[in-house]
């Protein structure tokens, strides 16, 4: 099934290198990526498409991996960094930075990053009380999300003109622009704190069974949660700076996973897959099967909107768990 998942992807990433306002037939891109000289094709393809076809499938799977990694410990599927404010945090900064500081490009990013881990500390420092309890933790973080959003929208509502459409454009969640020095931090973050999850996924599927479970198993489940959410954070805070919120992938790739293929074993990997063939398909679609072009972020949120008030009914009627 992971065998397949992969050749999915991997014919979903080629489909983005061939279309754009033309088609490039595979064997030029192939060529192209085997470092080849095409005329036309080793510009549309290797400094236009390429780019934007790595950040997408790096960001994708950051997302994906990141919200299955929460949703798996905390046994919620509502437990998604897009829902209990690390996003939030890391977009309130960018428009701050952006809107307030007129910086840009890097600066934006780095205070991204260190808003979204800072949002996670404060969210799972609020929700100790014997214990991190999921429900709790997913409270906290949507209060905290809720504020960090009315922030976002007073900043936005005092934005001079000049500024506005740079903050906008960031919030949306975009692949526009994208640059193949940018998906270098990507990459790493995905080796560094990608690797970790992976590295925890067996204790997580203990965790999941119970804490009580776990620690019979012989699983160390405080320092397993406090290297679970600093990773996940990382992903999610690093994806965010890059690309902005692409809005429900952390929040759907898990749940998917889970329909298509069960729970029989970890899905982080998959999931992982699933984020960056959400990521892709909806940059594909936004940019060339709607009547206007339209980020990523746009088609996502608009997937994932209805999809999240379906769960939030299903949670309440089954007492808020998966």
């Amino acid at each position: 099934m992971l065998g397949g998942m992969v050749l999915i992807i991997l014919a979903i990433f080629v489909a983005t290198l061939m279309i754009g306002r033309s088609v490039t037939p595979p064997g030029d891109v192939f060529r192209v990526l085997l470092g080849g000289a095409v005329p036309g094709a080793s510009f549309t393809v290797g400094q236009l498409r390429l780019p934007r076809a790595l950040m997408g499938l790096a960001a994708g799977m950051s997302f994906g991996l990141a919200g299955a990694a929460f949703q798996t410990m905390l046994r919620n599927p509502l437990a998604s960094p897009d829902i209990i404010g690390i996003s939030s945090g890391a977009s309130a900064a960018a428009v701050f930075a952006i809107v307030v500081l007129s910086m840009s490009g890097p600066a934006v990013s780095v205070l991204a990053i260190a808003a979204g881990l800072g949002v996670a500390i404060l969210v799972y420092g609020l929700s100790v009380r014997d214990g991190v309890a999921g429900p709790r933790l997913i409270l906290v973080g949507i209060g905290l999300s809720a504020m960090l959003e009315s922030l976002i929208a007073y900043m936005l509502a005092r934005a001079p003109g000049f500024t506005l459409q740079e903050a906008m454009r960031w919030l949306t969640g975009s692949l526009n622009g994208a640059q193949i020095q940018q998906v270098a931090p990507l990459l790493l973050s995905l080796v560094v704190f990608g690797g970790i999850l992976l590295a925890r996924a067996r204790d997580l599927e203990a965790i999941r069974a119970g804490e009580d479970v776990a620690a019979a198993l012989g699983v160390n489940v405080g320092l397993t949660r406090i290297l679970v959410i600093v990773s996940a954070v990382g992903l999610i805070a690093t994806a965010t700076a890059v690309t902005g919120p692409i809005a429900f992938v952390a929040f759907l790739a898990g749940p998917i996973t889970a329909r298509t293929i069960g729970r029989r074993g970890s899905i982080l990997l998959p999931a992982a897959l699933v984020g960056a063939g959400l990521v892709l398909i909806g940059d594909l679609v936004g940019q060339f099967l709607l009547p206007g072009r339209y980020p990523v972020g746009v088609v996502t949120g608009a997937l994932g909107a209805p999809y999240l008030i379906l769960l939030i009914i299903s949670v309440n009627r089954t007492g808020g768990t998966a």
